[in-house]
């Protein structure tokens, strides 16, 4: 497996970064490290979880994926054989159960965060620390654009930065990075990095895939020119990419298995054509619905790793073999063929 230097970090990271968030909903503690076990033995040294994993989440389970990760690498003694990156949530989004509700991005509530995934994760240091979405008003979770009539009172970059810096002058994180972030975003850590003689950013964890590539209108010079790394999530768009909804709108997957109000934005119309689509060329270049997703997003310039989910070891094998996979000229001229008439209806 390849690796790559995360921005102006240390950590090498592999191309391929296990995702967790189905630990503890869709798979049991022992499926979970077979998970962890089988993606070790492929090369893959990066794995990525978050304070309010698993999903969908709920306060029963709150903490699940964590700890499950904490015992695998008590049991297994390959602490030091992985780069752990963990998240902490940001203002609530309905997440009552985590801290009570009070989770913006205020020093104390970071720290609490920062201890209690230690403590779950049982090890002393997080190599890599985000932050799930921003403080402030900003355009995610399937905003398509900025809205200053939704403004609300938020914690200042300059005051969660340095916030995070204490925690890495004290070993608890050694590099932290933004997740749901803009362009903007970026570069007010950068800046605010710079004034305070502080840690600065490696990373940025935003959505990338065939039916959302946003990341591409902006984000990627800002990125490019601070040497920001993109970890790319949901490259398969919660599975709409394999196409399996189209054939069986019940199939077994986030998307019948949660509230559909969990994930509208890959529940619009224009996704489920693009995906037709996207399918349909696939098969004509002899590849997988899957295969071709993943293999675009494992090809891009930007992507430092591309975080891949499974609920079985035969998925996940097959997400880490598409890595081997190489997008011909006429293929790459027919998704983006595709994408100027369905652009980005999974933002």
């Amino acid at each position: 497996m390849q690796t790559t230097q995360l921005g102006t970090s240390n950590l090498q990271v592999s191309k391929i970064c296990l995702g967790t968030m189905t630990f503890g909903e869709q798979n049991s503690e022992a499926e979970a490290h077979s998970q962890l076990d089988y993606a070790l033995e492929r090369g893959i040294n990066f794995i990525d979880t978050a304070e309010m994993y698993p999903v969908m989440p709920r306060a029963e389970t709150q903490g699940s994926t964590e700890r499950f990760i904490g015992t695998w690498m008590k049991k297994s003694g390959k602490r030091k054989d992985i780069i752990l990156a963990t998240k902490a949530a940001g203002p609530s989004r309905g997440f009552g159960w985590i801290r009570n509700g009070d989770t913006d991005l205020t020093p104390a509530n970071i720290r609490a965060a920062v201890e209690t995934s230690l403590q779950r994760l049982q090890t002393d240091y997080i190599d890599l620390y985000q932050l799930h979405w921003p403080s402030r008003n900003a355009p995610i979770f399937g905003q398509k654009s900025f809205d200053p009539a939704l403004e609300r009172p938020s914690i200042a970059i300059a005051e969660t930065l340095a916030a995070l810096n204490e925690l890495v002058k004290a070993g608890k994180i050694r590099h932290i990075g933004v997740s749901n972030e803009t362009s903007w975003g970026v570069s007010e850590f950068v800046k605010e990095a710079g004034k305070q003689s502080a840690a600065r950013i490696a990373s940025i964890q935003n959505a990338y895939n065939l039916v959302n590539r946003s990341f591409e209108q902006g984000l990627d010079e800002t990125c490019f020119r601070e040497n920001v790394g993109l970890l790319a999530y949901s490259p398969l768009a919660f599975g709409q990419l394999t196409n399996k909804y189209n054939e069986d709108a019940q199939a077994a997957g986030r998307l019948t298995r949660f509230p559909a109000s969990w994930s509208p934005r890959y529940m619009r119309p224009a996704v489920f054509e693009a995906s037709r689509r996207y399918a349909e060329l696939a098969r004509a270049h002899g590849l997988t619905p899957a295969q071709l997703a993943l293999a675009w997003c494992y090809s891009r310039w930007f992507v430092a790793s591309t975080i891949i989910g499974a609920t079985t070891l035969t998925q996940l094998k097959e997400d880490i073999d598409a890595f081997d996979i190489r997008l011909s000229a006429d293929l790459i001229a027919g998704v983006n063929a595709i994408h100027a008439e369905f652009c980005n209806p999974g933002q």
